[in-house]
């Protein structure tokens, strides 16, 4: 498994809430939920030190138990996580820090896989194929059906965008909302993971881990179909991918994404079969 990654943080911020890592044959993407200005989240953490502990965390599980499956090594870190908030926290708020999590991990003559939340995965087996979790966005969809009933005049943005963004936290691990690491171990079992093999007609060639700040090249500005996004990163690597992404924020400022006019990106490109 040859691998190369870019991550950058959306432009004019210091910190990076997204993180990509590679531990031996494990690969991930994890991406930090942005607190809005002004939201408590019950917690004296914010999503950069959430996103590096469970990173930390996925590591130690993946050394304890290389075989175990990707859901229980996730849920370990979570809870572990849990202890590294050292009691300062208030676990149990619906804005706790969460991530997105999006791993692959090469098991001899398979690769498994795991997504949760909106950080997809892009497999290319002859056939590009994009493993999603979509509850994130079928819950969002629903919140703006419900914001829409409001009439307009009834309350001013601010007092609508806080009562969405309540409505969402209130949907977060439940089960008819969507799943996203925060400090309930539980979510990783709600995970979207599966299994490719390495050999034979149907064997990976090639795979994309995405935070939703890269994923926009497709899906927000149609910059290229995931086909394309692969053959881009074949070609010119993860950092181009990024440099496209900045370009057309910056080109469509009107196209936002959960409000805001751009992302923290990143990309773990693998590629698979004898070297070149």
């Amino acid at each position: 498994m040859r691998v190369s990654s870019a991550s950058a943080p959306a432009p004019g911020r210091p910190v990076n809430e997204d993180l990509v890592f590679r531990f031996g044959p494990l690969v991930g993407v994890l991406d930090g939920a942005t607190v809005p200005e002004g939201f408590d989240t019950g917690c004296v953490h914010g999503p950069e030190w959430y996103v590096r502990h469970l990173a930390a965390r996925i590591g130690v599980a993946e050394a304890a138990r290389p075989s175990a499956r990707l859901t229980s090594n996730l849920a370990a870190a979570i809870l572990a996580v849990r202890a590294d908030h050292g009691g300062q926290c208030d676990l149990d708020h619906p804005g706790t820090p969460s991530s997105t999590v999006c791993l692959l991990r090469q098991c001899g003559d398979r690769v498994d896989y795991l997504v949760l939340c909106d950080s997809p995965l892009i497999l290319d087996t002859g056939q590009v194929t994009v493993v999603t979790d979509d509850r994130l966005e079928a819950a969002m969809a629903e919140l703006r059906q419900t914001v829409a009933t409001v009439p307009t005049g009834a309350t001013d943005p601010v007092t609508r965008f806080r009562h969405a963004v309540g409505v969402q936290r209130e949907r977060m691990n439940r089960t008819h909302g969507y799943w996203v690491a925060a400090a309930d171990p539980d979510a990783a079992f709600h995970a979207v993971n599966g299994t490719v093999p390495l050999r034979g007609p149907s064997a990976l060639r090639r795979a994309a881990l995405l935070s939703d700040g890269a994923s926009s090249a497709v899906e927000q500005f149609g910059l290229t179909d995931w086909a394309g996004l692969l053959d881009m990163l074949s070609a010119d690597g993860p950092g181009a991918l990024l440099d496209r992404v900045r370009e057309a924020e910056r080109a469509h400022p009107d196209r936002l994404r959960r409000h805001k006019p751009t992302d923290d990106a990143s990309v773990v490109f693998c590629e698979f079969g004898p070297a070149a």
